[in-house]
């Protein structure tokens, strides 16, 4: 299928068939789009967290105000963000640029202090806005990888952050979720997966200059 076909094919899986599972290629797909998806100044200050096991799907339904697909999807991918954003951060990335690119750390040193000077200037609410920011790119892309290779998903904002960090032990890695995302394939007898995409005209929502 072309991209515009494949962006046609997905919607919002509301069941999903709990009996098949993603492969192990689809899954590294998915672990391959993640990494790759652009940060701001490539700081990556996020991590995924892919949910396999039966009694912690389960126990994530009432997290999830009841919404069962993430008991049936095949994975469910938890989008997390860094509590805390700190100059660590910015050396790990800087770090890493010298190690991949053996870009030298003269003509570094400058962005470096840079990047800390903008995180050191902004609070910790701020910073954590801009990690969701992040998040949200990251589901998108996702999203996207998923129609392509046809595998379906569903995102997920309504659920409990608070009670999914703790199943998860989140604080412990210093994470706190902000997305879901279940993943696998659709129940043939979802009657959403037929109906048609409710859109506004194009010419509605693009203004050509």
């Amino acid at each position: 299928m072309s991209s515009t076909e494949s962006l046609n094919w997905r919607y919002a899986t509301k069941k999903f068939d709990n009996s098949r599972k993603l492969s192990d290629e689809q899954l590294d797909s998915l672990k391959q789009a993640f990494n790759l998806t652009p940060t701001s100044y490539g700081i990556q200050a996020m991590k995924m967290l892919i949910i396999t096991d039966k009694k912690t799907k389960q126990d994530m339904v009432s997290m999830c105000y009841g919404q069962l697909q993430v008991k049936d999807a095949s994975h469910v991918l938890v989008l997390a963000i860094h509590d805390e954003v700190t100059e660590k951060d910015i050396d790990a990335h800087f770090d890493n640029v010298v190690s991949i690119r053996g870009t030298s750390e003269d003509i570094l040193s400058k962005y470096r202090k840079e990047l800390k000077d903008f995180v050191n200037s902004r609070t910790q609410k701020e910073l954590e806005n801009w990690c969701i920011n992040q998040a949200y790119i990251a589901l998108g892309n996702l999203m996207t990888v998923c129609a392509v290779e046809q595998i379906d998903s569903c995102p997920m904002e309504g659920f409990i952050p608070e009670k999914v960090d703790e199943l998860l032990s989140l604080k412990e890695l210093n994470l706190k979720s902000v997305l879901l995302l279940p993943v696998g394939y659709r129940s043939k007898d979802d009657m959403f997966a037929e109906l048609k995409k409710v859109r506004k005209d194009i010419k509605e929502t693009i203004i050509d200059l």
